[in-house]
Protein backbone atom coordinates (compact mmCIF):
# COMPACT_ATOMS: atom_id res chain seq x y z
CA UNK A 1 0.00 0.00 0.00
CA UNK A 2 2.78 2.42 0.93
CA UNK A 3 4.72 1.55 -2.23
CA UNK A 4 1.64 2.20 -4.38
CA UNK A 5 1.04 5.52 -2.64
CA UNK A 6 4.69 6.48 -3.11
CA UNK A 7 4.58 5.59 -6.80
CA UNK A 8 1.40 7.65 -7.17
CA UNK A 9 2.97 10.66 -5.40
CA UNK A 10 6.13 10.40 -7.52
CA UNK A 11 4.06 10.23 -10.67
CA UNK A 12 2.02 13.26 -9.56
CA UNK A 13 5.22 15.19 -8.78
CA UNK A 14 6.60 14.23 -12.17
CA UNK A 15 3.50 15.50 -13.92
CA UNK A 16 3.60 18.70 -11.89
CA UNK A 17 7.26 19.31 -12.75
CA UNK A 18 6.58 18.56 -16.41
CA UNK A 19 3.67 21.00 -16.35
CA UNK A 20 5.79 23.70 -14.75
CA UNK A 21 8.53 23.11 -17.31
CA UNK A 22 6.00 23.39 -20.13
CA UNK A 23 4.57 26.62 -18.71
CA UNK A 24 8.10 28.05 -18.33
CA UNK A 25 8.98 27.09 -21.91
CA UNK A 26 5.77 28.61 -23.27
CA UNK A 27 6.59 31.87 -21.47
CA UNK A 28 10.21 32.03 -22.61
CA UNK A 29 10.12 30.66 -26.14
CA UNK A 30 11.18 32.96 -28.92
CA UNK A 31 13.21 35.31 -26.73
CA UNK A 32 16.59 36.10 -28.20
CA UNK A 33 19.66 35.25 -26.12
CA UNK A 34 22.27 37.89 -25.39
CA UNK A 35 19.93 40.86 -25.30
CA UNK A 36 21.30 43.90 -23.48
CA UNK A 37 18.62 44.82 -20.97
CA UNK A 38 20.28 47.20 -18.49
CA UNK A 39 22.27 50.41 -18.76
CA UNK A 40 24.81 51.24 -16.13
CA UNK A 41 23.98 54.26 -13.94
CA UNK A 42 24.99 57.40 -15.79
CA UNK A 43 25.67 55.53 -19.04
CA UNK A 44 24.37 57.43 -22.03
CA UNK A 45 22.86 56.00 -25.17
CA UNK A 46 23.58 57.28 -28.65
CA UNK A 47 21.39 60.33 -29.31
CA UNK A 48 18.48 59.61 -31.62
CA UNK A 49 17.91 61.65 -34.73
CA UNK A 50 15.11 64.24 -34.74
CA UNK A 51 13.40 62.20 -37.47
CA UNK A 52 13.40 59.05 -35.34
CA UNK A 53 12.03 60.93 -32.33
CA UNK A 54 9.31 62.51 -34.47
CA UNK A 55 8.37 59.07 -35.79
CA UNK A 56 8.24 57.73 -32.24
CA UNK A 57 6.01 60.59 -31.13
CA UNK A 58 3.59 59.75 -33.92
CA UNK A 59 3.62 56.06 -32.97
CA UNK A 60 2.97 56.96 -29.33
CA UNK A 61 -0.15 58.78 -30.51
CA UNK A 62 -1.17 55.78 -32.60
CA UNK A 63 -0.79 53.54 -29.56
CA UNK A 64 -2.57 56.05 -27.30
CA UNK A 65 0.18 55.50 -24.76
CA UNK A 66 -0.47 58.76 -22.94
CA UNK A 67 -4.01 57.76 -22.02
CA UNK A 68 -2.95 55.03 -19.61
CA UNK A 69 0.46 56.35 -18.60
CA UNK A 70 -0.67 59.81 -17.51
CA UNK A 71 -2.57 60.34 -14.28
CA UNK A 72 -5.20 63.07 -14.15
CA UNK A 73 -3.36 66.30 -13.41
CA UNK A 74 0.02 64.53 -13.56
CA UNK A 75 3.02 64.87 -15.82
CA UNK A 76 2.69 63.29 -19.25
CA UNK A 77 3.87 59.67 -19.40
CA UNK A 78 4.85 59.68 -15.72
CA UNK A 79 2.38 56.90 -14.92
CA UNK A 80 0.18 56.61 -11.88
CA UNK A 81 -3.18 56.22 -13.61
CA UNK A 82 -5.40 53.65 -11.93
CA UNK A 83 -6.75 50.93 -14.21
CA UNK A 84 -9.59 48.90 -12.78
CA UNK A 85 -9.95 45.29 -13.89
CA UNK A 86 -12.26 42.45 -12.80
CA UNK A 87 -9.26 41.04 -10.91
CA UNK A 88 -8.28 44.18 -9.01
CA UNK A 89 -6.49 47.46 -9.58
CA UNK A 90 -3.38 48.04 -11.69
CA UNK A 91 -1.34 51.25 -11.74
CA UNK A 92 0.33 52.30 -14.97
CA UNK A 93 4.13 52.79 -14.64
CA UNK A 94 6.36 55.75 -15.41
CA UNK A 95 7.60 55.85 -19.03
CA UNK A 96 9.82 58.93 -18.71
CA UNK A 97 13.62 58.40 -18.68
CA UNK A 98 14.00 58.81 -14.93
CA UNK A 99 16.78 56.38 -13.94
CA UNK A 100 15.19 55.35 -10.64
CA UNK A 101 11.46 55.20 -11.34
CA UNK A 102 11.15 55.22 -15.12
CA UNK A 103 12.91 53.90 -18.21
CA UNK A 104 16.20 55.73 -17.58
CA UNK A 105 18.22 52.50 -17.33
CA UNK A 106 16.30 50.60 -19.96
CA UNK A 107 17.72 49.70 -23.35
CA UNK A 108 16.05 49.30 -26.74
CA UNK A 109 16.33 45.52 -26.24
CA UNK A 110 14.48 45.71 -22.91
CA UNK A 111 11.76 47.91 -24.36
CA UNK A 112 11.35 45.58 -27.34
CA UNK A 113 11.04 42.60 -25.01
CA UNK A 114 8.29 44.37 -23.06
CA UNK A 115 6.28 45.08 -26.20
CA UNK A 116 6.95 41.82 -28.01
CA UNK A 117 7.12 39.31 -25.15
CA UNK A 118 5.33 41.06 -22.30
CA UNK A 119 8.28 40.86 -19.93
CA UNK A 120 9.74 43.68 -17.88
CA UNK A 121 13.41 44.63 -17.73
CA UNK A 122 13.96 42.45 -14.67
CA UNK A 123 12.23 39.47 -16.25
CA UNK A 124 8.88 39.80 -14.51
CA UNK A 125 5.83 38.85 -16.55
CA UNK A 126 3.67 41.88 -17.29
CA UNK A 127 -0.07 41.99 -16.79
CA UNK A 128 -2.04 42.17 -20.05
CA UNK A 129 -3.72 45.40 -18.97
CA UNK A 130 -0.61 46.56 -20.83
CA UNK A 131 -1.85 45.34 -24.22
CA UNK A 132 1.20 43.34 -25.26
CA UNK A 133 -1.08 40.65 -26.76
CA UNK A 134 -1.57 43.28 -29.50
CA UNK A 135 1.75 45.16 -29.19
CA UNK A 136 3.59 41.92 -29.88
CA UNK A 137 2.89 42.60 -33.58
CA UNK A 138 4.77 45.92 -33.54
CA UNK A 139 7.90 45.62 -35.69
CA UNK A 140 11.30 46.23 -34.11
CA UNK A 141 12.06 49.45 -35.98
CA UNK A 142 8.82 51.00 -34.72
CA UNK A 143 9.56 49.82 -31.17
CA UNK A 144 12.99 51.46 -31.39
CA UNK A 145 11.45 54.72 -32.63
CA UNK A 146 8.89 54.69 -29.84
CA UNK A 147 11.64 54.07 -27.28
CA UNK A 148 13.71 56.92 -28.73
CA UNK A 149 10.79 59.28 -28.29
CA UNK A 150 10.16 58.24 -24.69
CA UNK A 151 13.87 58.70 -23.93
CA UNK A 152 13.65 62.26 -25.29
CA UNK A 153 11.07 63.25 -22.66
CA UNK A 154 11.98 65.16 -19.54
CA UNK A 155 12.60 62.66 -16.72
CA UNK A 156 10.01 62.69 -13.94
CA UNK A 157 10.65 61.03 -10.58
CA UNK A 158 7.41 59.11 -10.03
CA UNK A 159 7.68 55.83 -8.09
CA UNK A 160 5.33 53.08 -9.16
CA UNK A 161 2.29 52.35 -7.04
CA UNK A 162 1.73 48.77 -5.94
CA UNK A 163 -0.97 46.86 -7.78
CA UNK A 164 -3.94 45.67 -5.72
CA UNK A 165 -5.00 42.39 -7.33
CA UNK A 166 -6.84 39.55 -5.67
CA UNK A 167 -5.23 36.17 -5.08
CA UNK A 168 -4.15 34.23 -7.11
CA UNK A 169 -4.11 36.89 -9.86
CA UNK A 170 -1.46 38.82 -7.95
CA UNK A 171 1.09 36.01 -8.44
CA UNK A 172 3.57 35.48 -11.24
CA UNK A 173 2.66 31.79 -11.26
CA UNK A 174 -0.97 32.50 -12.16
CA UNK A 175 0.13 34.99 -14.79
CA UNK A 176 2.50 32.43 -16.27
CA UNK A 177 -0.35 29.94 -16.63
CA UNK A 178 -2.57 32.61 -18.20
CA UNK A 179 0.12 33.46 -20.73
CA UNK A 180 0.75 29.81 -21.51
CA UNK A 181 -2.93 29.46 -22.36
CA UNK A 182 -3.65 32.74 -24.09
CA UNK A 183 -0.51 34.53 -25.27
CA UNK A 184 1.91 33.89 -28.10
CA UNK A 185 4.59 36.34 -29.18
CA UNK A 186 3.77 37.06 -32.79
CA UNK A 187 5.93 38.63 -35.50
CA UNK A 188 3.99 40.85 -37.89
CA UNK A 189 3.61 39.31 -41.33
CA UNK A 190 1.86 41.34 -44.04
CA UNK A 191 -0.54 39.40 -46.24
CA UNK A 192 1.19 38.71 -49.55
CA UNK A 193 -2.07 38.78 -51.51
CA UNK A 194 -3.36 42.07 -50.06
CA UNK A 195 -2.57 45.64 -51.19
CA UNK A 196 -0.18 47.79 -49.21
CA UNK A 197 -2.98 50.02 -47.90
CA UNK A 198 -4.87 47.05 -46.44
CA UNK A 199 -1.70 45.73 -44.80
CA UNK A 200 -0.93 49.13 -43.28
CA UNK A 201 -4.43 49.33 -41.86
CA UNK A 202 -4.24 45.79 -40.49
CA UNK A 203 -0.89 46.55 -38.86
CA UNK A 204 -2.19 49.66 -37.11
CA UNK A 205 -5.49 48.10 -36.01
CA UNK A 206 -4.02 44.79 -34.85
CA UNK A 207 -0.83 46.23 -33.37
CA UNK A 208 -0.29 49.68 -31.89
CA UNK A 209 -3.96 50.61 -32.19
CA UNK A 210 -4.78 47.52 -30.06
CA UNK A 211 -8.42 47.87 -31.12
CA UNK A 212 -9.20 44.27 -30.15
CA UNK A 213 -8.41 45.08 -26.52
CA UNK A 214 -11.81 46.79 -26.32
CA UNK A 215 -13.72 45.60 -29.38
CA UNK A 216 -13.53 41.89 -28.57
CA UNK A 217 -15.42 39.97 -25.94
CA UNK A 218 -13.39 38.47 -23.09
CA UNK A 219 -13.74 35.17 -21.34
CA UNK A 220 -13.93 34.74 -17.57
CA UNK A 221 -10.11 34.81 -17.38
CA UNK A 222 -9.85 38.13 -19.19
CA UNK A 223 -8.56 36.77 -22.50
CA UNK A 224 -9.91 38.15 -25.78
CA UNK A 225 -12.29 35.91 -27.69
CA UNK A 226 -11.95 35.75 -31.48
CA UNK A 227 -9.65 38.75 -31.37
CA UNK A 228 -9.08 38.90 -35.11
CA UNK A 229 -12.79 39.28 -35.84
CA UNK A 230 -13.40 42.09 -33.33
CA UNK A 231 -17.08 41.22 -32.91
CA UNK A 232 -17.54 43.67 -30.03
CA UNK A 233 -18.02 43.21 -26.31
CA UNK A 234 -18.87 44.85 -23.01
CA UNK A 235 -15.95 46.77 -21.54
CA UNK A 236 -15.27 45.42 -18.08
CA UNK A 237 -16.37 47.71 -15.24
CA UNK A 238 -17.08 50.61 -17.63
CA UNK A 239 -20.72 49.97 -18.57
CA UNK A 240 -19.97 50.74 -22.21
CA UNK A 241 -20.33 48.31 -25.09
CA UNK A 242 -17.51 48.43 -27.66
CA UNK A 243 -19.29 47.61 -30.95
CA UNK A 244 -18.17 45.16 -33.58
CA UNK A 245 -15.83 46.76 -36.10
CA UNK A 246 -16.86 44.65 -39.08
CA UNK A 247 -19.77 44.94 -41.44
CA UNK A 248 -21.89 48.03 -41.92
CA UNK A 249 -19.44 50.73 -40.89
CA UNK A 250 -20.69 53.01 -43.64
CA UNK A 251 -18.67 54.70 -46.38
CA UNK A 252 -14.94 54.81 -45.81
CA UNK A 253 -15.00 58.61 -45.81
CA UNK A 254 -17.48 58.63 -42.92
CA UNK A 255 -15.33 56.26 -40.86
CA UNK A 256 -12.23 58.34 -41.53
CA UNK A 257 -14.13 61.46 -40.51
CA UNK A 258 -15.32 59.79 -37.30
CA UNK A 259 -11.77 58.82 -36.32
CA UNK A 260 -10.41 62.24 -37.29
CA UNK A 261 -13.05 64.55 -35.83
CA UNK A 262 -15.16 62.41 -33.50
CA UNK A 263 -18.33 62.89 -35.55
CA UNK A 264 -19.73 61.69 -38.88
CA UNK A 265 -23.14 61.92 -40.58
CA UNK A 266 -24.34 58.75 -38.83
CA UNK A 267 -22.26 58.48 -35.66
CA UNK A 268 -20.33 60.27 -32.95
CA UNK A 269 -17.61 59.04 -30.64
CA UNK A 270 -18.75 58.79 -27.04
CA UNK A 271 -17.64 57.18 -23.82
CA UNK A 272 -14.16 55.61 -23.90
CA UNK A 273 -13.98 56.01 -27.69
CA UNK A 274 -14.20 59.77 -27.32
CA UNK A 275 -10.93 59.68 -25.37
CA UNK A 276 -9.32 57.52 -28.07
CA UNK A 277 -10.22 60.07 -30.73
CA UNK A 278 -9.20 62.99 -28.52
CA UNK A 279 -5.79 61.60 -27.57
CA UNK A 280 -4.96 59.38 -30.52
CA UNK A 281 -6.74 59.03 -33.84
CA UNK A 282 -7.31 62.72 -34.54
CA UNK A 283 -3.52 63.06 -34.83
CA UNK A 284 -3.07 60.26 -37.36
CA UNK A 285 -2.55 61.07 -41.00
CA UNK A 286 -5.47 60.81 -43.38
CA UNK A 287 -3.52 58.14 -45.25
CA UNK A 288 -3.25 55.97 -42.14
CA UNK A 289 -6.89 56.51 -41.21
CA UNK A 290 -7.94 55.53 -44.72
CA UNK A 291 -5.83 52.40 -44.44
CA UNK A 292 -7.45 51.50 -41.12
CA UNK A 293 -10.92 52.07 -42.57
CA UNK A 294 -10.08 49.94 -45.61
CA UNK A 295 -9.00 47.07 -43.38
CA UNK A 296 -11.95 47.35 -40.99
CA UNK A 297 -14.44 47.26 -43.85
CA UNK A 298 -13.19 43.80 -44.79
CA UNK A 299 -13.99 42.27 -41.39
CA UNK A 300 -17.12 40.07 -41.31
CA UNK A 301 -20.35 41.65 -40.13
CA UNK A 302 -21.81 40.44 -36.82
CA UNK A 303 -24.95 38.36 -36.93
CA UNK A 304 -28.10 40.44 -36.55
CA UNK A 305 -30.15 39.54 -33.45
CA UNK A 306 -33.85 38.91 -33.29
CA UNK A 307 -35.78 42.07 -32.39
CA UNK A 308 -38.23 41.94 -29.47
CA UNK A 309 -41.14 44.35 -29.97
CA UNK A 310 -41.76 46.94 -27.27
CA UNK A 311 -45.13 46.86 -25.54
CA UNK A 312 -47.69 49.40 -26.76
CA UNK A 313 -47.80 51.35 -23.51
CA UNK A 314 -43.98 51.48 -23.46
CA UNK A 315 -43.99 52.77 -27.04
CA UNK A 316 -46.49 55.49 -26.15
CA UNK A 317 -44.48 56.49 -23.10
CA UNK A 318 -41.28 56.46 -25.14
CA UNK A 319 -42.80 58.70 -27.83
CA UNK A 320 -43.99 61.15 -25.17
CA UNK A 321 -40.58 61.35 -23.48
CA UNK A 322 -38.85 61.74 -26.84
CA UNK A 323 -41.14 64.61 -27.86
CA UNK A 324 -40.61 66.40 -24.55
CA UNK A 325 -36.85 65.96 -24.14
CA UNK A 326 -35.20 64.82 -27.38
CA UNK A 327 -36.97 66.03 -30.52
CA UNK A 328 -35.80 69.63 -30.24
CA UNK A 329 -32.21 68.54 -30.89
CA UNK A 330 -32.53 65.20 -32.66
CA UNK A 331 -35.59 66.00 -34.81
CA UNK A 332 -39.14 64.69 -34.91
CA UNK A 333 -38.03 61.83 -37.15
CA UNK A 334 -34.63 61.29 -35.59
CA UNK A 335 -32.98 63.19 -38.46
CA UNK A 336 -30.72 65.26 -36.21
CA UNK A 337 -29.26 68.64 -37.05
CA UNK A 338 -26.25 68.47 -39.40
CA UNK A 339 -23.17 69.99 -37.83
CA UNK A 340 -24.73 70.02 -34.39
CA UNK A 341 -26.68 66.98 -33.20
CA UNK A 342 -26.31 63.52 -34.64
CA UNK A 343 -29.09 61.70 -36.44
CA UNK A 344 -30.66 58.83 -34.52
CA UNK A 345 -32.36 57.28 -37.54
CA UNK A 346 -29.93 54.76 -38.97
CA UNK A 347 -27.36 55.52 -36.27
CA UNK A 348 -25.11 52.48 -35.89
CA UNK A 349 -24.64 52.94 -32.15
CA UNK A 350 -28.40 53.18 -31.63
CA UNK A 351 -28.90 49.96 -33.59
CA UNK A 352 -26.40 47.84 -31.67
CA UNK A 353 -27.74 44.56 -30.33
CA UNK A 354 -26.68 45.71 -26.86
CA UNK A 355 -28.51 48.84 -25.69
CA UNK A 356 -26.01 49.79 -22.97
CA UNK A 357 -24.56 52.78 -24.81
CA UNK A 358 -27.96 54.37 -25.47
CA UNK A 359 -28.94 53.93 -21.83
CA UNK A 360 -25.59 55.29 -20.67
CA UNK A 361 -25.93 58.41 -22.86
CA UNK A 362 -29.46 59.12 -21.64
CA UNK A 363 -28.39 58.68 -18.03
CA UNK A 364 -25.18 60.66 -17.97
CA UNK A 365 -25.10 62.61 -21.24
CA UNK A 366 -21.75 63.47 -22.76
CA UNK A 367 -19.80 65.21 -25.46
CA UNK A 368 -17.97 64.03 -28.54
CA UNK A 369 -14.25 64.83 -28.26
CA UNK A 370 -12.99 68.30 -29.01
CA UNK A 371 -10.81 67.94 -32.08
CA UNK A 372 -9.17 70.19 -34.63
CA UNK A 373 -11.93 69.27 -37.07
CA UNK A 374 -14.71 69.77 -34.50
CA UNK A 375 -13.34 72.11 -31.82
CA UNK A 376 -16.70 72.95 -30.20
CA UNK A 377 -18.75 69.78 -30.12
CA UNK A 378 -22.39 69.88 -29.13
CA UNK A 379 -23.13 67.77 -26.10
CA UNK A 380 -26.09 66.02 -24.53
CA UNK A 381 -27.25 66.79 -20.97
CA UNK A 382 -27.76 63.99 -18.44
CA UNK A 383 -31.31 62.88 -17.69
CA UNK A 384 -30.62 60.62 -14.73
CA UNK A 385 -32.07 63.21 -12.34
CA UNK A 386 -35.15 63.94 -14.49
CA UNK A 387 -36.34 60.60 -15.84
CA UNK A 388 -37.29 57.39 -14.07
CA UNK A 389 -35.94 53.98 -15.01
CA UNK A 390 -39.23 53.22 -16.78
CA UNK A 391 -39.07 56.46 -18.78
CA UNK A 392 -35.46 55.89 -19.82
CA UNK A 393 -36.21 52.31 -20.83
CA UNK A 394 -39.22 53.47 -22.84
CA UNK A 395 -37.46 56.29 -24.69
CA UNK A 396 -34.41 54.12 -25.36
CA UNK A 397 -36.65 51.42 -26.84
CA UNK A 398 -38.57 54.03 -28.84
CA UNK A 399 -35.38 55.42 -30.38
CA UNK A 400 -34.06 51.92 -31.12
CA UNK A 401 -37.31 50.87 -32.85
CA UNK A 402 -38.38 53.98 -34.76
CA UNK A 403 -37.61 55.52 -38.18
CA UNK A 404 -36.38 52.24 -39.58
CA UNK A 405 -34.22 51.33 -36.57
CA UNK A 406 -34.67 47.67 -35.65
CA UNK A 407 -32.77 47.07 -32.41
CA UNK A 408 -33.94 45.10 -29.38
CA UNK A 409 -36.01 46.89 -26.76
CA UNK A 410 -34.48 48.01 -23.46
CA UNK A 411 -35.95 46.80 -20.19
CA UNK A 412 -36.37 48.74 -16.96
CA UNK A 413 -34.07 46.30 -15.14
CA UNK A 414 -31.27 47.13 -17.60
CA UNK A 415 -31.62 50.82 -16.79
CA UNK A 416 -31.66 50.07 -13.08
CA UNK A 417 -28.45 48.07 -13.33
CA UNK A 418 -26.79 50.80 -15.41
CA UNK A 419 -27.87 53.51 -12.99
CA UNK A 420 -26.70 51.56 -9.97
CA UNK A 421 -23.77 49.97 -11.86
CA UNK A 422 -25.02 46.53 -10.96
CA UNK A 423 -24.42 43.36 -12.91
CA UNK A 424 -26.84 40.46 -13.38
Amino acid sequence: MRKSLMRWLLALCGLLMAGLALVAWLNLRGEAAGAQLFREPGAAIAPASPALIEKGAYLARAGNCMACHTAQGGAEYAGGRTIETPFGVIHAPNLTPDPETGLGRWTPDAFWRALHHGRSQDGRLLYPAFPYPQYTRVVREDADALFAYLQSLAPVHAPAKAHALTFPFNTQAALAVWRALYFRAEAWQPAADAPAEWNRGAYLVQGLGHCAACHSARNSWGASVEEGLMRGGMMALQDWYAPALGGALGPREDLVRLLKTGVSPSASASGPMAEVVFRSTQYLTTTDLQAMATYLQTLPAPQAPATPVAKANDALLGAKVYTQHCAQCHGEQGEGRPGAFGALAGNRAVNLADGSNVVRMVLQGGYPPATAGNPRPHGMPPFSHQLSDAQIAAVSSYVRQSWGNMAPAVGTIEVYRAREKKRP
